[in-house]
């Protein structure tokens, strides 16, 4: 508890109580409450995965900033509608004797995460907020944002990641997953599709969020309005299509990320047009023909590259996602590579929905 105490004195917060967040993949995360029941969001960054601090926390600044003259401009709410860093010195993390790296938000009151959606009503509205976040930032510089994680969502990148961890086979498990390595290889041809359009300049290089999970927006209580999205560390320039792809690939998923009974995981179509209204509606004007003709495509793609990190990352004996338990990241894997067989299927009807709410 001291630990925690002094860390947040350095933020100038009188510690009263803390939580422990049990989600997240990446970083710690805890709930701080000071002596006058003001709350804020105290979190560790995960330095394996984000080992330039200074970048990461430049990018979220940079951001930030940004998004807060747009949302006055707007009439908007910067204290809800975009997150509030809190300063430690000159900078906006702390860094301990020992190395770790710690920042603090501003927590926003009446406002709740979901791990599944509950209400498709939240994840229209989630269709919004991201649309409206990528709409708001369409004019920022994307060349001035620093690849926190080069090559995210390079998805021939993470194909050789996978083949390469299952050569060298470090822990000692490719044995047992041959069949979910073959599934990766039967879909090869997929994973050059959308970053050789953004070389080839036929889709626009743009800021995007990279892990549009529907956890990483905030529900306000009453209205059920998507108000702020979350989660900042992935920010660099990439692909409109990544975040829809991974939005679709999380949220219309009727199970658990790491269900072990694969007979509940399913592709909600229904939660699928719920976000596509949403999303397309909020950027209104501000994506591209050629863009949405890949939206369908990109749910699939960020579905399998999704599996095939989870997959490396057990093949390596689990050390970049977050565990509870030993075979969570091989769960993670088969129910995404079902939702990819799921999406396969309903791939015309996807793509229907797209030109529904294209105008």
């Amino acid at each position: 508890m001291n630990k925690y105490i002094n860390i947040a004195k350095n933020f100038g917060i009188e510690f009263k109580n803390i939580a422990k967040n049990e989600n997240g993949n990446i970083n710690d995360t805890f709930i701080v409450t000071d002596k006058f029941d003001k709350k804020y969001i105290l979190q560790e960054i995960n330095t394996y995965v984000f080992p330039n601090v200074d970048k990461l926390m430049d990018n979220i600044i940079k951001v930030t900033e940004f998004q807060r003259e747009r949302i006055k401009l707007n009439g908007g709410d910067t204290e809800r509608e975009c997150i509030n860093l809190l300063k430690c010195g000159d900078k906006h993390y702390f860094r301990t004797e020992e190395g770790s790296c710690w920042r603090m938000y501003i927590f926003i009151e009446n406002t709740n995460t979901y791990q599944i959606v509950e209400n498709p009503l939240h994840f229209y509205n989630a269709g919004i907020a991201f649309g409206n976040f990528q709409k708001i930032l369409c004019d920022f510089p994307a060349h001035e944002l620093y690849e926190t994680i080069p090559d995210f969502h390079n998805t021939r990148i993470r194909f050789n990641n996978l083949l390469k961890a299952a050569e060298e086979d470090i822990a000692g498990r490719r044995k047992e997953i041959q069949n979910l390595i073959d599934f990766v290889l039967k879909r090869e041809h997929y994973v050059d599709r959308i970053t050789n359009k953004l070389e080839h300049e036929i889709i626009p290089y743009k800021v995007t969020h990279n892990d549009t999970k529907f956890n990483n927006v905030l529900i306000d209580n009453d209205t059920g309005k998507g108000i702020c999205v979350i989660d900042l560390d992935t920010i660099m320039p990439g692909s409109a299509l990544y975040d829809f792809g991974d939005a679709i690939r999380f949220g219309t998923n009727t199970a658990k990320e790491d269900e072990e009974d694969l007979s509940k995981v399913t592709m909600d179509l229904y939660l699928y047009e719920m976000f596509t209204k949403g999303y397309l509606e909020s950027l209104n004007g501000t994506i591209t023909k050629a863009e949405k003709d890949e939206l369908a495509f990109s749910a699939i793609l960020m579905t399998l590259e999704c599996g095939m990190r989870f997959l490396t990352d057990y093949l390596n004996g689990d050390k970049y996602f977050v565990i509870r338990y030993k075979k969570q990241n091989l769960n993670r894997t088969k129910t995404q590579f079902k939702l990819v067989t799921e999406m396969e299927k309903n791939f015309s009807k996807m793509k229907e929905i797209i030109k529904k709410y294209s105008n």
